[in-house]
């Protein structure tokens, strides 16, 4: 299987760290580490686990449900930060540039992040993406997933200082993020494979969602 996406997230990361000071990468790769270390991506939702049913709006405000979308047939679940982090949008965009594969296998694709309705219409906008785009304000649902952490102070002041309002985007004061990671539940309801890594820099290859899709 290609590695594409890996290979554009990695290069992505690399031109970014030579642009940071090396106190500012202390402070981001200290807060990969803690999150790391809390085994967070592990203790989340596990293949052969019932998904959590939900019913979240999409960008224009209409409500998507999981129960629904598992009655044509398998769903494929990508939770992401928000249209901020650029990790996300080469991600978002990999994944729109394979829709037509995961439709074939006769899925459906949805993203989730805890951006509101607005910020999440701007995302898909921007993107051109062609699948729901859905707003988990909150986090609810990345809640009952088993994927959200707290985004350290320090960093937080990092990202203000780069212009990103996480509490803007995400409509509260939380400061709470789900990890980046992606579910392929079969029409069952069951989940059939994960991909979840404390490190924001990682996403599942859509080869690899596909090739479950296949697996199905």
């Amino acid at each position: 299987m290609s590695a594409e996406l890996a290979q554009a997230l990695h290069e992505r990361r690399e031109a970014s760290r030579a642009r940071i000071p090396e106190q500012t990468l202390a402070i981001m790769d200290a807060a990969t580490a803690e999150l790391e270390a809390s085994g967070l991506a592990e203790q989340s939702l596990s293949v052969g686990a019932p998904a959590p049913d939900f019913s979240l709006p999409n960008a224009t405000g209409d409500q998507v449900t999981l129960s629904k979308l598992l009655a044509q047939g398998p769903v494929v679940l990508a939770f992401y930060r928000g249209g901020w982090c650029p990790y996300c949008s080469i991600e978002l965009r990999a994944l729109q540039s394979r829709i037509s594969e995961i439709s074939a296998a006769g899925a459906t694709l949805v993203a989730i992040s805890p951006q509101t309705p607005d910020n999440s219409l701007s995302t898909a906008e921007m993107l051109e993406l062609a699948f729901p785009v859905l707003s988990d304000v909150g986090n609810q649902v990345a809640r009952d997933y088993g994927l959200v952490f707290s985004l350290p102070e320090d960093l937080r002041g990092v990202y203000a200082g780069w212009g990103l309002d996480i509490a803007t985007a995400n409509g509260d004061e939380s400061f709470e993020l789900p990890l980046p990671a992606t579910f392929v539940i079969g029409a069952d309801g069951i989940v059939a494979w994960k991909f979840a890594d404390a490190d924001y820099t990682k996403r599942a290859e859509p080869d690899e969602v596909i090739a479950a899709l296949a697996a199905l």
